[in-house]
């Protein structure tokens, strides 16, 4: 099976890869480019046939002898969807209806989508699952349930949208982020020896590693598709769902000589939700996580250490989208439409 992976050079498309490589998948990528020199440490970035092309600018040539597509290429947090909301819907959302469209001619039979478990946003129920109405308070969280939607109307006989609402990521990639809530974390202890909380803590946050994510697709890929077909999956596990302040005190655990400290003015963080995960585990048996907070939290510890990351790497923009978006227009890289000049 050949399987297209947009953004397969990101935070999750970099891990991905190999990952389906290793399941014997012919992979071919397709990128911009708007975070090439970004790796972290000596980590690469598998070496695949790929267009390097605006999302916005796809065409039913660059998906030929497709079978399937896992669509992660996006604005991928809520900091870039403010960066520009008009912009945010553009290439979150209708770039991902073209990318559909085009596909369907195409004759891709498989079509899984990257979207969220943050459309649940603000959610007032004790627990949420796939069946609980979504309330996105981001633009970012806005134009995944707008893509969930519309992408879903395109399914038939013969094209099968698959919508996969994933945790917060976290864990070591080539392309690391410390924008994510438990890296992030991990990475103010070790370069400060602070654990800087900047809401109050108490907001809920279900987490998964980059490396189960990726597990979540391939188990979609390799079941029948009767089981997937214009379904929806919650992507996660039910035990990680934790408080910002708990996660806190794994870190504390974690890293030696740490302590927790709250920035001043710190307030509560609207974004809280507690998610289900029973459906994936019973629906789709081959996602098996192999990881928790507790190890990734090690795991990124490990990491930091072994490539030495100070506070001056940490705050610069290379490991922060935002960051980095706002460097490449400073210095006349890209336009304020986030296009290559």
């Amino acid at each position: 099976m050949r399987v297209l992976v947009t953004g397969h050079k990101g935070y999750i498309g970099s891990i991905m890869v190999p990952m389906l490589q290793e399941k014997g998948y012919e992979v071919v990528g397709f990128d911009n480019d708007f975070f090439n020199g970004c790796t972290f440490g000596n980590y690469k970035i598998s070496d695949i046939p790929y267009v390097k092309k605006d999302i916005r600018n796809i065409q039913k040539s660059d998906l030929q002898k497709c079978d399937a597509i896992i669509h992660l290429c996006a604005l991928s947090n809520d900091p870039l969807g403010y960066f520009n909301p008009l912009i945010t819907d553009e290439i979150n959302h209708r770039a991902s209806i073209k990318l559909a469209k085009l596909a369907k001619k195409a004759g891709v039979q498989r079509y899984m989508y990257a979207s969220t478990c943050s459309i649940y946003g603000a959610s007032k129920d004790d627990m949420v699952n796939e069946k609980s109405k979504p309330h996105p308070v981001t633009p970012y969280a806005v134009s995944k349930v707008r893509t969930e939607k519309d992408v879903s109307k395109l399914a038939n006989t013969n094209f099968s949208p698959t919508f996969l609402r994933s945790s917060t990521a976290y864990g070591i990639s080539p392309m690391l982020r410390l924008d994510l809530v438990l890296n992030n974390l991990v990475a103010w202890a070790y370069t400060t020896g602070e654990i800087l909380l900047k809401s109050d803590g108490m907001a809920w946050r279900p987490i998964v590693h980059v490396e189960d994510m990726c597990r979540a697709f391939i188990a979609v890929l390799e079941a029948p598709r009767y089981l997937v077909h214009k379904n929806v999956f919650n992507v996660g596990i039910n035990h990680e769902n934790f408080r910002v302040k708990t996660l806190a005190e794994i870190v504390k655990d974690v890293v030696p000589n740490s302590k927790i400290e709250y920035a001043k003015n710190a307030e509560p963080d609207k974004r809280s939700y507690k998610v289900n995960f029973d459906k994936i585990s019973q629906v789709l048996p081959n996602f098996k996580p192999k990881w928790n907070a507790y190890l990734g939290a090690k795991q990124l510890y490990n990491a930091y250490k072994k490539y030495d990351l100070n506070l001056e790497k940490f705050e610069g923009p290379k490991y922060k989208r935002i960051s980095q978006i706002e460097k490449e227009i400073k210095v006349g890289n890209l336009d304020k439409n986030l296009r290559w000049i």
